[in-house]
């Protein structure tokens, strides 16, 4: 009995060949853990897609992005699938299963974001498997992580191995959609459409057909062809597509007739149709958006304004629509109108409510600090231009402004307080209303009138009527804040608050009385009275002209408002520590044909010959992309070592120059602070390393070159022996 079960055994064993044994473990792998594995698999790529959130306004991807974080919440199939998968490789080995397996294997692990044992299984299937659809399968899920990684190179590899193989209709559809989001993920937006043109009509009527018409739609608006993009988006509604991606088909389709027919009143090519729809009550915002797109379009910049305000105004609790309306609000007031200071207010308002995994966030960000920094500036400019002209003024003259600087603000005041007021009034009586409608059970503290109108009486007994500003509390204020308004109010409860509202009048300062002359003196003491206030104000100013020059040529890509400040600069502060940087700004910066840009250049060579910038200016050829830069690197280098310095300093400047387009120029540059510092003394070697700093700010090398001034300055400290 012994022998007859080791023969079954040994015949079973998943390491033979045997018709009976493969026959066996085929059975056994597929009807126990590969269906389980692929069931799991299965259902978590289902949540996964029904959880991505797409936002329309935006160019959606064709395939869905792979997410780490967003798989999570699918974890157990994702487990359970690669657990029931790894049976198969450990107990069934000669099923032809096993391949299948490792692409469920690999499929799991990468959407878990293990991407590298991911690839690695995918590897494994196109190694071992002798079939090619599996084969084909594993590859074009291989192909997509690739293209996930931006690992472009690898992806166009596979995807020439794939075009060349037999596949099915199914398979062609695969690999054609990861070849398009390929293309799409890489900019080649007009490649990524003719392969989607090349699918559509490989794939039925579907919801799934509906997005890859809109995306294809929205990629020939990105090159400039609204007519073929509106075949596509008429295509939308006839592929059972949800009403949201119907509606944006829509609107996109609206924005391409305005640019197909330009003379046509934007009210009139369908938005005020899709404004009365009630199925449109929820979507006015979205509607408003595109209607203010157009009119930016067409340059009406005021009225494109002025319907994203009423994008704004319409939108619902529900809608994500305000960030977005308010970053177009911004960028008309940055790249068409040049109004920063609205610009910087819109972007903190999008800033506050974008979601932070919006794949435009980072760059966002930054370009709101670059605002920040902007309107910083321009606010440090003007505040130092106002105080040194009132500083001018005789004493009597200045009390007069600054008496007529307390009048406009107390106004302003006063105004505010009224609307404020008004406001309180009416809240008044819709809560006295409220609170006449019977109601049982408890409420939600906001919702209970009664509730709110004792809490606004405790606040009104304890602080008076207070303007919404930031520091309410303070009793005395500076600089712009307002002074205390009012004291005390009279008590009210419930129904009272309407007429306390109204009784509280605004307490106005009177001219000369010693609240008046407080503030005045407050004012007075920002004031740069004495030489040395008077001094730093200068420093001020100077420091923040500079800035905004090089913001202007380096940020903004504004080259004649750089041109404009930095000539400021020099007339107000010609000896200015930041000359030689200016200069050498004001030539880039300076058409080709204005006399300006020579002299400019002439001042730089006298006032600083041996300055990083005059060699950057210098004429020569750029190097080739596979010039021999290591090469003659290492030659100088060698000098260096060798003592040679003079020929090896002299050798480098021509390096610089030539190769001045090469990536590893700043090791170049390093090379040369080291010789100066060799050669010309402690004062060209700080000279020299700042120049770095200045030249080449993003090098890597920049942590290097402080530890290198901050040991300069630390032994020019020291006593001479």
């Amino acid at each position: 009995m012994a022998i007859l079960f080791g023969l079954l055994f040994h015949s079973c064993s998943q390491y033979s060949q045997k018709p009976a044994s493969v026959a066996f473990h085929n059975f056994s792998a597929n009807y126990n853990a590969y269906f389980i594995a692929k069931a799991n698999l299965d259902s978590a790529e289902l949540g996964i897609a029904a959880t991505y959130k797409e936002n329309p306004n935006l160019l959606l991807p064709i395939l869905t992005p792979f997410d780490s974080i967003q798989a999570k919440q699918f974890s157990k199939n994702l487990d359970q699938a690669i657990k029931n998968a790894s049976i198969i490789a450990e107990k069934h080995q000669n099923s032809k299963w096993l391949d299948n397996s490792y692409t469920i294997l690999g499929k799991a692990r990468i959407y878990l974001g293990q991407l590298d044992d991911g690839i690695e299984a995918l590897r494994y299937v196109l190694a071992k498997s002798t079939e090619d659809v599996d084969k084909n399968e594993a590859l074009t899920f291989l192909m997509r992580t690739y293209v996930e990684r931006k690992e472009f190179g690898n992806a166009l590899n596979v995807s020439e191995y794939l075009r060349q193989q037999p596949l099915s209709t199914g398979a062609t559809v695969d690999f054609y959609l990861t070849k398009a989001y390929l293309h799409q993920k890489s900019e080649e937006y007009l490649t990524s459409v003719a392969i989607l043109e090349e699918t559509l009509p490989l794939i039925g009527k579907s919801p799934r057909k509906a997005r890859l018409h809109y995306i294809a739609g929205q990629l020939y608006d990105r090159l400039g062809k609204p007519a073929l993009a509106n075949t596509h988006y008429a295509r939308v509604p006839k592929n059972k597509p949800h009403y949201d991606l119907t509606f944006f088909a829509k609107m996109n389709s609206l924005q391409n007739q305005s640019l197909l027919n330009p003379t046509a009143p934007i009210e009139e090519i369908g938005f005020r149709k899709m404004l009365r729809d009630r199925k449109n009550t929820d979507l006015k915002d979205k509607i408003y958006f595109t209607m203010g797109k157009i009119a930016e379009q067409k340059g009406e910049f005021r009225e494109a304004l002025d319907y994203f305000g009423k994008s704004v105004r319409a939108s619902t609790a529900a809608t994500d629509q305000v960030p977005y309306t308010y970053l177009e609000m911004a960028r008309i007031y940055t790249d068409k109108l040049a109004q920063f200071e609205p610009a910087k207010a819109y972007f903190d308002s999008a800033m506050s409510l974008i979601p932070q995994n919006n794949p435009a966030f980072q760059q966002l960000t930054d370009r709101k600090k670059m605002l920040d920094q902007f309107v910083a500036y321009l606010t440090i400019i003007h505040a130092e231009d106002t105080l040194q002209q009132l500083a001018r003024l005789s004493p009597e003259a200045l009390n007069d402004r600054l008496d007529e600087a307390i009048t406009q603000r107390q106004a302003a005041q006063k105004l505010a307080y009224e609307k404020e007021q008004a406001a309180m009034a009416a809240m008044a009586r819709q809560d006295a209303n409220a609170s006449a409608s019977p109601f049982s059970g408890p409420r939600w503290e906001l919702y209970d009138p009664s509730r709110v109108s004792q809490g606004k009486t405790d606040f009104s007994r304890k602080w008076g009527n207070r303007t919404l500003e930031d520091n309410w509390r303070r009793k005395t204020k500076s600089g712009n804040q307002v002074a205390r308004a009012g004291e005390t109010a009279a008590d009210s409860t419930g129904s009272d608050l309407a007429a306390t509202a109204t009784e509280t009048a605004f307490k106005e300062m009177v001219k000369g009385s010693e609240e008046w002359v407080a503030q005045r003196e407050s004012m007075l003491l920002s004031i740069p009275r004495s030489d040395s206030a008077m001094a730093a104000s200068h420093k001020r100013k100077e420091n923040a002209l500079f800035d905004l020059g090089k913001m202007y040529w380096n940020n903004l890509k504004e080259p004649a408002n750089a041109v404009k400040t930095l000539n400021r600069l020099m007339d107000e502060y010609p000896k200015t520590e930041h000359r030689q940087e200016a200069y050498y700004i004001l030539c880039l910066a300076l058409p080709a044909d204005d006399p300006a840009k020579q002299s400019w250049k002439d001042k730089l060579v006298a006032e600083f010959p041996n300055s990083t910038y005059v060699r950057l200016l210098s004429s020569g050829p750029a190097a080739a992309p596979d010039s021999p830069a290591e090469t003659v690197y290492e030659r100088i280098y060698s000098h260096y070592t060798s003592g040679r310095l003079d020929e090896g300093l002299k050798e480098l400047d021509d390096a610089l120059i030539q190769y001045r387009d090469h990536a590893g120029i700043d090791r170049f540059a390093l090379l040369r602070v080291f010789m100066v510092g060799k050669t010309k003394g402690s004062a060209a070697y700080k000279e020299a390393i700042l120049d770095f700093m200045k030249v080449y700010p993003e090098s890597e090398y920049i942590p290097r070159t402080k530890e290198m001034l901050s040991v300069v300055e630390q032994a020019a400290l020291l006593p001479n022996n």
